[in-house]
């Protein structure tokens, strides 16, 4: 039976002290979700030792929001897999659709990420999903189907036994609006076909796909009650340790 999970990621939110806070609630709270339900949350570069310490004895798990295409050397200002391993890290968050947007992430790119990251022993979360001009033209499984591809076809069944997959329809993200639960259904069953095609219908089952596009409290039961999706990977609804709660409390 594959994991369920519901991972926040606070992107470019919260100082350290608001961060301790933050953290310290959802762990507080995360005894009243299922046990069925692993919760990640993924905090800032400047938060993550300090989380991780606050974090320990309860069920939620430590991600990064990125990760360098390098092991080591003279880049300035990244930082690298190992370097989160360092700071008990387990999950990165790979290939999200601002760092595609703003910063120029290309599949080529996110293949040497995660060759790096699954090498330091982190478990990745590979963001895919199509803009509002790709959805409009119809084009929203081609171009998903091209992302899972050029990506994590260039892996092996063993390797995705560590890879999540997010669905994000990028033009529902921050904007208030939410693909409806059958259009979320119809390209997360699109996304595990695409993988039983290069892995088998085995690994492709037991493939955690989440969804990723304004997920909260009011339609996080209709959306995990779609066979399959697999949970969320919330956005601002993270920022609110009762939202994050509730919404892992949806299944």
């Amino acid at each position: 039976m594959r994991k369920k999970i519901v991972a926040g990621n606070w992107k470019m939110n919260t100082t350290l002290p608001e961060g301790i806070e933050l953290a310290k609630a959802v762990a507080a709270k995360s005894a009243e979700t299922p046990s069925s339900v692993d919760l990640i949350v993924a905090a800032p570069f400047t938060h993550l030792a300090s989380i991780a310490d606050l974090l320990k004895t309860s069920k939620v798990e430590l991600a990064a929001q990125n990760c360098a295409d390098h092991a080591s050397g003279a880049y300035t200002g990244e930082v690298s897999a190992d370097m989160l391993k360092s700071v008990s890290c387990k999950w990165v968050i790979l290939g999200h659709s601002e760092r595609r947007q703003y910063y120029g992430e290309t599949d080529a790119k996110l293949v040497e990420k995660l060759k790096l990251a699954l090498g330091a022993g982190l478990g990745v979360i590979l963001c895919v999903g199509e803009n509002l001009e790709e959805r409009e033209a119809g084009k929203h499984f081609e171009v998903v189907g091209a992302q899972i591809k050029d990506v994590l076809y260039n892996f092996t069944a063993e390797d995705m036994k560590h890879i999540v997959v997010a669905y994000e329809p990028v033009w529902a993200i921050g904007t208030g609006k939410t693909a409806t639960s059958d259009q979320a259904q119809e390209i997360h069953a699109f996304i595990r076909k695409a993988l039983a095609d290069k892995f088998g219908a085995a690994v492709a089952e037991d493939t955690t796909i989440l969804y990723g596009g304004s997920c909260k409290p009011s339609n996080a039961k209709e959306l995990f009650a779609q066979k399959d999706i697999d949970g969320g990977l919330i956005g601002g609804a993270a920022l609110k340790a009762e939202d994050f709660i509730q919404i892992a409390k949806s299944y």
